[in-house]
């Protein structure tokens, strides 16, 4: 079977895409015939050995912890340690759960772990008429937080590039600021709540009303006085992701995939993703 392996860490040309036998399920496992995976920025500092202290890994590796794929026939998404990209990939038994109905399998493999995040970052700390801000609203993490800060009943303010706008309305933000070009501290009210979703803490003051929060899904920000700041590490939770699922095929959540590539342009897919060019959730078909 075909897949996309790291057999060094480096820069993107490092991904190759190997002819190697399909795994073998043991016990308590299952075999996942992969229809696509997602990428996720996170795996491009896997990729390059920035993680390796918190994430460890034999090499080579599979690269890939989205999957959407069917097993004995039935349509799953999930999480995996690693080794989604790829045609085949063996999953822990109960680690998946039945994909949505409502849209293309493939498509779904945008929604595990940017889904998980976006639910763990808001549902705890969100609450219906606050002001919440989601720094980060153009991204696949920060495209799920908009719509469920919305269904919390959230005033939701938005940064965004010009290239996300219509996505970013379309999830429900009731005001956009194009950090590219205007001050985000300058530009918007003090906030209750601070979502932050990219890089590095952000170059300004976060204008968060004393006594609110910042949350973090990036790395962690210094609250200033009298605010509270959450690092959030997102944990897989099945029954969580079922809920997503559910909302999905009601409607009430959509899945915004921006592109997909096959394998063999994932290495690409990094690079562009390290030059600030990609947007949304990406999916990489498998097969």
């Amino acid at each position: 079977m075909r897949c996309a392996r790291i057999h060094r860490h480096g820069d993107p040309s490092v991904i190759k895409i190997d002819d190697v036998p399909r795994p073998l399920p043991g016990d308590g496992e299952v075999l996942v015939e992969v229809a696509a995976t997602s990428f996720n920025p996170t795996e491009t500092a896997l990729r390059s050995g920035a993680l390796r202290s918190l994430f460890p890994i034999a090499l080579p590796c599979t690269l890939g912890w989205d999957v959407a794929g069917t097993v004995a026939g039935r349509p799953v998404i999930g999480r995996l340690e690693r080794g989604a990209a790829a045609e085949y990939a063996v999953a822990p038994h109960g680690r998946l759960v039945p994909a949505p109905t409502g849209i293309p399998l493939t498509d779904a493999a945008a929604i595990p772990l940017a889904g998980l995040t976006a639910w763990q970052v808001v549902f705890p700390h969100v609450s219906a008429g606050q002001r919440v801000l989601v720094n980060g609203a153009g991204g696949g993490i920060g495209g799920f937080a908009v719509q469920f800060a919305k269904r919390a009943g959230a005033h939701v303010i938005a940064t965004a590039s010009a290239r996300s706008f219509d996505a970013v309305r379309r999830h429900g933000a009731d005001e956009i600021i194009d950090y590219t070009s205007e001050s985000v501290a300058s530009a918007v009210e003090p906030v209750d709540v601070l979502i932050h979703l990219v890089g590095t803490p952000p170059p300004w003051i976060p204008p968060v009303r004393r006594s609110g929060t910042i949350i973090s899904a990036a790395a962690p920000v210094t609250a200033p006085p009298g605010v509270t700041s959450t690092h959030v590490v997102v944990r897989y939770d099945t029954a969580q992701l079922t809920e997503l699922v559910n909302l999905v095929d009601a409607g009430v959540v959509t899945v915004d995939v921006t592109e997909t590539h096959t394998l063999d342009g994932l290495a690409d897919v990094h690079r562009r993703s390290e030059a600030g060019d990609i947007r949304g959730k990406v999916t990489i078909l498998c097969r």
